[in-house]
């Protein structure tokens, strides 16, 4: 038997990665050889034959010259049984789904643990090397799904691992983790993107309703059905039907659907014939099911037939790293909504917006977004801005400053709209404002208001005459 160690081929502009990667394969007991440019490694390969042939290739995506992903394309056609591993410091669903698109082995966010590559190499040289052809580029566009941290990274394998299929998927997560964005991205990387994707928030219709609604009914199949209406299903033939809070559903509606998913067909409310229909159900729930199926809540034969693949998407608090992405992304969405300028963040800000606990998760923060574009004065969000139930304080320094943060948000228009001088303006508007806030508080003693003031009472009087508050 050969005793050949396993050659493992790296290309990487970053020549600190290529030399991290040599020493740990190296030390796995693997021979390595690297390339800064994917043109260089195809001239090698293509002179490489039998031992001298790589057993795992890892490649970066963006280098200079060709990319990675287009070597993904070349190698596939011409070595399809060579195991691929992509990596990349750009991790985003778009580079996740291309890369298992063009029939990579795995995708490998940077940074990466490196044990973890070495283990992922000896994997992926004991797999045979072979899959699918690569699926055709679809129509859909990218779901707008943004996320460095590690859990998000793995929402984006799990999407591109079934690009190309229609497999049944629960998604489970809290609300406002982004589900929905999820399903639609499954659905626009699927053999069906170019076919209806139909949503539905079971929760959010009666349950005397509902069955109509995912089903259908025929004329006069019950008090108010003046005409036939075609249900959810029959919307979604040939397409995906995402059903949002599958949790909620009574047990009758679970039989029901459990039908739909074994046959592919039903009755419409009140219809005699059936209707046969093509539809990839995607299921997500806020629940667990599993549990729910232990109290008799939720049909386990259901359960079973919906879990077929599990994605989870991760709260907001569980991927803290992501917050400043989100915040910029949100920010120059409601900008553009409300038609106003992008607003920026200092870092104070920034730091109480990451350490707040997010209990809406990412629907929150897109509110949030919208509320601080419209409330913070000024071009730039400060700590100040920031209301309590997001995790701003309501203490005296912060209160005191209030009235600055306001000064000069007004200043800021007068500079651009204006060409008398600030002061001029201002000290008037100023003078008056406190005098009637200590007069106000002295219930009009002059005496006791001048003292508030810092002023003599003859002054004071002066002030008033003068600014036409006698």
């Amino acid at each position: 038997m050969s005793s050949r160690p396993l050659y493992a081929w790296v290309v990487d502009d970053d020549q600190s990665v290529r030399w991290v990667l040599e020493k740990a394969l190296k030390q796995a007991g693997m021979e390595s050889r690297s390339f800064e440019r994917a043109e260089h490694l195809l001239e090698a390969i293509d002179s490489a034959t039998g031992e001298a042939s790589p057993d795992v290739l890892i490649t970066d995506v963006r280098m200079p010259g060709m990319s990675g992903l287009a070597l993904l394309e070349r190698l596939h056609s011409s070595r399809p049984e060579l195991p691929i591993i992509v990596m990349t410091a750009h991790s985003d669903l778009e580079n996740a789904v291309a890369a298992y698109r063009g029939g990579a082995f795995e995708y490998l966010p940077k940074p990466f643990d490196i044990d973890e590559a070495v283990e992922l190499v000896q994997k992926a040289a004991r797999s045979s090397g072979t899959g699918d052809d690569p699926v055709a580029a679809t129509n859909g566009s990218i779901a707008s799904m943004i996320g460095q941290a590690p859990a998000m990274q793995e929402v984006f394998r799990s999407i591109g691992r079934l690009a190309g299929s229609s497999m049944t998927v629960l998604i489970t997560g809290e609300s406002g983790t982004g589900k929905e964005l999820v399903a639609r991205a499954l659905h626009d990387h699927s053999p069906r993107a170019d076919k209806t994707f139909v949503a539905l928030n079971t929760s959010a219709i009666a349950a005397e309703l509902l069955e109509s609604e995912l089903f259908g009914h025929e004329k006069g199949a019950f008090t108010g059905a003046d005409s036939r209406r075609i249900g959810r299903f029959e919307q979604a033939d040939g397409g995906t039907l995402f059903l949002d809070e599958i949790g909620d559903m009574s047990p009758a509606l679970q039989t029901r659907l459990l039908r739909v998913l074994a046959e592919s067909e039903f009755y419409r409310v009140g219809g005699q014939t059936p209707i046969r229909v093509n539809v990839r159900v995607i299921a997500a729930t806020n629940q667990d099911l599993a549990r729910a199926v232990k109290e008799a809540r939720f049909r386990e034969d259901l359960y079973h037939r919906l879990n077929v693949i599990r994605i989870n998407t991760p709260p907001l608090r569980q991927r803290r790293e992501d917050i400043p992405l989100l915040l910029g992304h949100y920010l120059a969405e409601a900008a553009e909504e409300l038609g106003t300028a992008v607003k920026a963040i200092d870092a104070e800000a920034l730091e109480a917006l990451q350490d707040f606990n997010w209990p809406g998760n990412v629907r929150q923060l897109v509110n949030a977004s919208r509320r601080l574009t419209l409330t913070a004065p000024g071009s730039v969000i400060s700590v100040q801005d920031i209301p309590k139930d997001l995790g701003g304080t309501d203490s005296p320094r912060q209160a005191s400053k209030e009235w600055t943060r306001m000064l000069a948000a007004w200043a800021e228009r007068q500079i651009d709209n204006s060409k008398e001088p600030l002061l001029d303006q201002a000290m008037p508007e100023f003078e008056k404002t406190l005098i009637k806030a200590a007069m106000l508080k002295t219930n009009g003693h002059r005496q006791e208001a001048a003292k508030l003031l810092g002023w003599g009472r003859n002054t004071l009087t002066r002030k008033m005459k003068a600014l036409n508050l006698d």
